[in-house]
């Protein structure tokens, strides 16, 4: 996970004013957000390693 002074903390300090703090700690996390099914029935996973190499997945609902 990225540093205190990196990823969503840095982000945050440049959004101050643009972004609610609360929600950093939860994007911050390892935990999904709840959310509702759309009408495709399918949601999709990303993952970003600290060096930014990303990965996703489709999944079907």
């Amino acid at each position: 996970m990225a540093g205190e002074k990196e990823g969503w903390s840095r982000l945050a300090k440049n959004l101050k004013a643009e972004i609610d703090e609360k929600l950093v700690e939860a994007y911050r996390g390892a935990v999904s957000l709840p959310f509702t099914k759309g009408d495709h029935q399918h949601f999709a996973v990303k993952i970003v390693d600290d060096r930014g190499i990303e990965s996703l997945k489709i999944l079907e609902i």
